[in-house]
C-alpha cells in the first residue's frame, strides 16, 4: 500500500513537471535549436570546420529529447496509456532512431533523423496537433474528391490529345504528357503563355478548352478541397473545447468530493 502510494505521488509530481507551460516551452526551444543547429549544418565550409562541435551539439540534444520522453512515460497513469497516443510512437521513434543509427556509417541517416526531429514541435503544440488531426480526419472525405478530380483529369486529358496532339506534341502528344501539362494549368504556373497561347496562335477556339478545364479544375474542385478542410478543423476545435470543458467539470467533481471526504473525516473525528 506504501509502495503504491509513493509512486502514485511519484507520478503526480512528474505529472505536475511535464504539464507545466515552462517544460512545454523548453522543448519547444530546444526543438528550434535543433533545426537552427540543422539548418547551419548546410554549409559545408561551417560544417567542415566545425564537426566535431556539431556532432557534440547533436549527442547532448538527443539524450536530452530521450530524457524528456522518458519523464512522459513516467508520468503516464497507467504507463500503457503512454503508447496509446499516435503522437507519442511518433516522438518516441524519432528519438529512438537517433539512438539505434548512431554510428559513423549511418552520418547521412542521423542527418535526415536530425530535419525529422523538428517535425516534434507538430506533436509538442497542441494548437499544430489540433490542425494535423483535422488533416487525417479529411483523408475519407478528400478520397472522393480525389476520385471526382481524376474523372475531370482523364476525360480533359482526352480530349486534349484529340484535338491537339498534332498542334502541340510536346504538351499532348500522349494521354501521359497530356495530364502531366493539365497538372500545370490546374496549378495556375504559366499556364497561359507557357501552354495555352502557342495553341491559341493554333487554334482560336482552344481558349473554350483550357478555360473551362481552369474553371472547374481550379476553383470548383479545390474549393472543395479547401471547404473540407476547413470543417474538419472547426469540428477538431469542437471536441477539443468539449473535452476540456468535460475534464473541467471532472476536475470540480473530483474537488467536491474531496470536500465531502474531509467533512465526513472531521465528522468521525468529532463523534470519536
Amino acid at each position: 500500500m506504501e509502495a503504491r502510494q509513493k509512486q502514485n505521488s511519484f507520478t503526480s509530481k512528474m505529472q505536475k513537471i511535464v504539464n507545466h507551460r515552462a517544460f512545454t516551452f523548453t522543448v519547444i526551444a530546444l526543438i528550434l535549436f535543433n533545426a537552427l543547429i540543422v539548418g547551419i549544418e548546410t554549409y559545408p565550409r561551417i560544417y567542415a570546420d566545425h564537426k566535431w562541435l556539431f556532432y557534440r551539439i547533436d549527442l547532448v540534444l538527443l539524450w536530452i529529447f530521450t530524457i524528456e520522453i522518458a519523464m512522459r512515460f513516467l508520468a503516464s497513469n497507467p504507463k500503457s496509456a503512454f503508447f496509446r497516443s499516435s503522437w507519442n510512437w511518433f516522438d518516441f521513434l524519432i528519438v529512438a532512431a537517433g539512438h539505434i543509427f548512431a554510428g559513423a556509417q549511418f552520418v547521412t541517416v542521423l542527418r535526415i533523423l536530425r530535419v525529422l526531429r523538428v517535425l516534434r514541435a507538430i506533436s509538442v503544440v497542441p494548437s499544430l496537433r489540433r490542425l494535423v488531426d483535422a488533416l487525417v480526419m479529411t483523408i475519407p472525405a478528400l478520397g472522393n474528391i480525389l476520385i471526382l478530380m481524376s474523372i475531370f483529369f482523364y476525360i480533359f486529358a482526352v480530349i486534349g490529345t484529340m484535338l491537339f496532339q498534332h498542334v502541340s506534341p510536346e504538351y499532348f502528344g500522349n494521354l501521359q504528357l497530356s495530364l502531366l501539362t493539365l497538372f500545370q494549368v490546374v496549378t495556375l504556373e504559366s499556364w497561359a503563355s507557357g501552354v495555352m497561347r502557342p495553341i491559341f496562335a493554333e487554334v482560336p477556339w482552344s481558349w473554350l478548352y483550357f478555360v473551362s478545364f481552369v474553371l472547374i479544375g481550379t476553383f470548383i474542385i479545390f474549393n472543395l478541397f479547401i471547404g473540407v478542410i476547413v470543417n474538419n478543423v472547426e469540428k477538431a476545435e469542437l471536441t477539443d473545447n468539449e473535452e476540456d470543458g468535460e475534464a473541467d467539470g471532472l476536475k470540480q467533481e473530483i474537488s467536491a468530493l474531496r470536500k465531502d471526504v474531509a467533512e465526513l473525516k472531521s465528522l468521525l473525528k468529532q463523534s470519536k
